[in-house]
């Protein structure tokens, strides 16, 4: 079975295939992210956010700092687009309904954290979606903080959202996803930004599908995607 997006470890493309077998073994494999992150399609419990406190967590790769949530700032409607190997995709932040996560999202990409790393998994079976942010490229990093979920009442994943992995309830780091074709997925992954341009490249990284390396149709993707920045606009 596909897991859901998650912070669950998963072997990076170059770790031999008989040693991910016994981690394989130890573990859940969903959307997940720093402490494991997942996606997963199973039901999961969450807990509504209560306020943007970003609590120090391990681990923290590529360290830059925990944020301090600024209301004012975090209100400010913004686009961000990252270059990658295989074209723009931009989306637009949902910094009405997620002001959390957007806020966290904008510092890290403002602190250069998602250049230079690469969207680690691909899942074409069940569930659709690139996942990013870890810059171990393993999908065990993390920023070096937590934060709550948001969003979540009536939450669904049609094709062009993006959304946290986790790692269970109140888990977020770094790890995100895009959507590229529509999912049924439980209201456990807070969305945070509607692509705006840009589908179009994670359809064609998708047709070039994974080499199955967590499970079948769940792997790296065979058209490596290298996020060389993340440039953040006004909207």
């Amino acid at each position: 079975m596909t897991t859901p997006p998650s912070t669950t470890p998963r072997k990076a493309r170059h770790v031999k295939r008989k040693h991910w077998a016994l981690v394989a073994a130890a573990t859940v494999l969903p959307l997940v992210a720093s402490t494991g992150t997942a996606i997963a399609d199973t039901p999961a419990a969450s807990t509504p956010a209560t306020g943007c406190a970003y609590t120090p967590a391990i681990p923290a790769d590529n360290f830059k700092g925990i944020p301090v949530f600024d209301a004012k700032k975090a209100a400010k409607p913004y686009r961000a687009t990252l270059r990658t190997s295989q074209g723009q995709i931009s989306f637009e932040a949902l910094t009405d309904k997620a002001p959390c996560t957007t806020f966290s999202f904008r510092f890290l990409a403002e602190h250069d954290y998602f250049d230079r790393s690469h969207c680690h998994r691909l899942t074409t079976q069940r569930i659709y979606v690139l996942q990013c942010g870890d810059p171990t490229g393993t999908g065990s990093g993390g920023p070096g903080y937590s934060f709550p979920d948001e969003n979540l009442t009536g939450a669904t994943y049609p094709a062009g959202t993006v959304a946290m992995a986790n790692a269970g309830p109140n888990t977020n780091g770094s790890q995100f996803f895009f959507v590229w074709k529509d999912t049924k997925l439980s209201p456990a992954y807070t969305p945070f930004g509607r692509i705006t341009g840009g589908l179009d490249v994670l359809q064609k990284i998708a047709a070039g599908g994974e080499d199955d390396q967590n499970n079948p149709g769940d792997g790296f993707p065979n058209l490596p995607v290298n996020i060389r920045n993340v440039k953040i606009s006004a909207r």
